[in-house]
């Protein structure tokens, strides 16, 4: 199945400069110790990013207020407080028998308990409806108990409910994020190799899933005079960038980072690794990431973007 991954990220590009006007103030630059597009309104354009970056953590919703993760296995699974529950809730904040969810041939569905007070999809359910899980452009199904929600998704060829809770802990104690200092000369010029028709990008998540998607082709740019390549994913109008490098384990978060940015009109465009980011494990435990492939595992460090959660 090819799936674009969804995150929290926002992708805002300045224009490259050009003309005899442009080239006449690089000397000065360089002396300066800064790269060409540096300058305070550059750094006040990667400080907004990243405080709406650390915003969208934050907000009702976000990544931080995922407070559960139950694999389902085919057949019936028990939802409730009652111990032993296959999605085992929180006492005092569900009932102990919500409903049943029975998993058959890659499809589910859900009856609630009787007189269980639940909804699906923000409307009452009181019969047996079938689930939606996430992809394909479209919403996961969500069960509803009091504070609580219930998300059905799919990784591979397995399906789990989330359980999201905006009182989860990891949203109250959340400790911020953390960056490198804005670094301009991780802006560079890169120009896009387009990957042959029908192309996929394979790799597996932390929980031992696979996972594709479409290969838009390589993002190949230069730097300290070696070259460097990353396959970049299709993801609506954008490209998305899964990418390790020798920062990984050290600074930064030692699964991955990634990165958006639009899609090129002529083949080339600016990569600007000031807002690489993390991935949503960095943060929380129940998340369920893709790993980089092995052609997007660099060697060289890249200081620059969010570095590795450190909570409280």
């Amino acid at each position: 199945m090819v799936r674009n991954w969804v995150t929290c990220a926002f992708s805002q590009r300045t224009g490259t400069l050009a003309g005899m006007g442009f080239l006449s103030i690089v000397p000065l630059l360089l002396l300066a110790g800064l790269s060409p597009g540096a300058g305070p309104a550059y750094e006040a354009r990667i400080k907004k990013f990243q405080a709406e970056r650390e915003a969208a953590l934050k907000a009702e919703g976000g990544w931080l207020s995922l407070a559960g993760h139950f694999w389902l296995k085919p057949g019936a699974n028990p939802i409730g407080s009652a111990p032993g529950s296959t999605v085992e809730l929180p006492a005092g904040k569900a009932p102990e028998r919500l409903g049943i969810v029975t998993l058959r041939a890659g499809a589910a569905t859900f009856e609630p308990a009787r007189g269980a007070m639940v909804t699906l999809d923000g409307q009452p359910l009181r019969t047996r409806a079938t689930l939606r899980p996430d992809g394909k452009g479209q919403q996961p199904s969500a069960i509803g108990v009091g504070s609580l929600k219930l998300t059905f998704i799919q990784r591979g060829d397995r399906f789990a409910l989330r359980l999201w809770d905006e009182q989860n802990d990891l949203r109250k104690n959340f400790a911020g994020t953390r960056w490198f200092p804005v670094n301009p000369d991780w802006r560079v010029e890169a120009r896009l190799e387009p990957a042959a028709t029908g192309r996929v990008i394979s790799t597996e998540t932390l929980a031992g899933t696979k996972e594709s998607y479409e290969s838009a082709g390589f993002l190949v740019f230069t730097k300290g005079g070696k070259e460097y390549r990353i396959e970049a994913a299709r993801s609506g109008d954008r490209l998305w960038l899964l990418f390790r490098d020798g920062t990984s384990g050290k600074t930064t978060y030692k699964g991955a980072r990634q990165m958006y940015t639009p899609l090129p009109k002529d083949g080339r465009l600016t990569l600007d690794f000031n807002e690489a980011i993390n991935l949503p494990c960095a943060y929380n435990p129940w998340t369920v990431c893709p790993l980089p492939p092995p052609q997007n595992r660099l060697t060289v460090p890249i200081e620059a973007g969010e570095l590795d959660y450190r909570p409280r």
